[in-house]
């Protein structure tokens, strides 16, 4: 073999093996892209729309107690997103209260807070100052309020006794007799 051969054979072999290295970088490179892209898309389809089925998750209230959606079927749930800096959770405060309390009684209807990026001390403080008895416990690790794929704070979620999404309400109530206007029919047989 000729010297000047062996050279060009050498430097084909180098470029043939830079070129397939520069293929299976740009095929990891693609297949990155594709992962972040589904991601990203999974995260912008909006809120649980109504008539799906919610998630199912466990809420840990601050008094310790772990309630389990999964465990409320056959009751009217309503859950409500909020936040103790969240100016219009607290218009809408006193008339969900005021609809717990309107409710409870009955025991087919139930409401659940869930404290969406928030302290302890000012959620518990939140809480006291509205009176709010309904359970209530934080999001830990913002869990639930990704699996609803919330937009922000207030949303409140009502659900038929099969865990079928019926309302949702984006934005604070504005009143008790509205709030009552989503789950009476609920409650029709």
């Amino acid at each position: 073999m000729e010297p000047g051969s062996q050279e060009q054979a050498i430097a084909t072999n180098s470029t043939a093996r830079l070129g397939w290295g520069r293929v299976l970088a740009w095929l990891a490179i693609i297949a990155l892209l594709v992962i972040l892209g589904a991601g990203l898309l999974r995260s912008q389809q909006g809120s649980v729309n109504v008539g799906q089925r919610i998630p199912d998750f466990p809420l840990t209230t601050f008094d310790g107690q772990t309630i389990h959606t999964a465990d409320l079927r056959g009751k009217i749930l309503v859950i409500n997103f909020w936040a103790s800096w969240c100016k219009p959770c607290e218009q809408e405060a006193a008339d969900l209260e005021a609809a717990w309390r309107f409710y409870q009684a009955r025991g087919d209807v139930v409401f659940l807070g869930v404290d969406y990026v928030d302290t302890e001390p000012e959620a518990r403080a939140y809480l006291e100052k509205f009176e709010i008895t309904y359970p209530n416990g934080p999001d830990l690790g913002t869990r639930i309020s990704q699996a609803f794929r919330i937009r922000g704070v207030p949303e409140t979620y009502i659900v038929d006794q099969d865990g079928i999404l019926q309302f949702v309400q984006i934005g604070p109530f504005r009143s008790l007799s509205q709030i009552k206007s989503v789950i009476d029919p609920l409650l029709q047989p």
